[in-house]
């Protein structure tokens, strides 16, 4: 039985949700607070057309902004170092970095990334998960129907049909990409943006000076 009815009737309307393993019951029952933080983050995100407009390297101003609501209330990127021991031999093999972490809550933002990130994101939930690591991971994402949004802005060259989308999430998903891990995903729906104009001179700036690379 799904539990996607605890997720908040007001979310559902600004975003997909996708859910595998019950992660919402999951999230609602083991990590309560960390759960109430996600709400409150992807209720305060809005779609700002100055923020789609700005250039930059892959670190978009929007990844930015959900990001950095999250580490405002605490989360970490995060690395965890795992080992494979062979006849006594040691190999290193660390996992790859979990955008925010908080507790037992792993949550991976894809906004405008190669859609095999997916793939990496959902191999990484599976392997912690099984190494007890992690309760339960969480994808953030655009819905595929944004890219109307793009094209009236003429940015629809800058997200292409291969890059991190719904449709390219959902399957992924369902084909059990995650393994046993509960996976809760998030697309932002048109209704999240708003027109607040184009980029200002420091908004362009900002966006230069993100890193290259998530």
């Amino acid at each position: 039985m799904s539990t996607i009815h605890l997720v908040p009737d007001d979310l559902r309307q600004l975003y997909h949700v996708d859910e595998w393993r019950n992660a919402a019951g999951v999230l609602a029952t083991a990590c309560p607070a960390e759960w109430a933080e996600v709400i409150d983050v992807l209720r305060g995100f809005r779609l700002l057309r100055s923020e789609v407009e700005a250039a930059g390297g892959s670190k978009s101003p929007i990844a930015s902004q959900i990001d950095g609501g999250f580490y405002a209330r605490g989360w970490k990127e995060k690395q965890f170092q795992t080992a494979i021991t062979l006849d006594g031999e040691t190999f290193a093999s660390p996992t790859h970095k979990i955008d925010c972490l908080k507790g037992r809550v792993a949550l991976e933002v894809e906004w405008n990334n190669k859609d095999p990130f997916f793939d990496r994101d959902l191999n990484n939930f599976r392997l912690l998960f099984d190494l007890r690591a992690i309760d339960v991971g969480i994808i953030v994402t655009r819905g595929s129907e944004l890219q109307a949004i793009f094209k009236s802005l003429g940015k629809g060259n800058s997200y292409g049909a291969s890059t991190t989308h719904r449709d390219k999430l959902k399957p992924r998903i369902e084909g059990g990409g995650g393994g046993g891990c509960p996976v809760l995903t998030f697309a932002i729906r048109p209704e999240l943006y708003v027109d607040d104009g184009p980029p200002s001179a420091e908004q362009v700036a900002a966006a230069a000076a993100m890193p290259l690379y998530e």
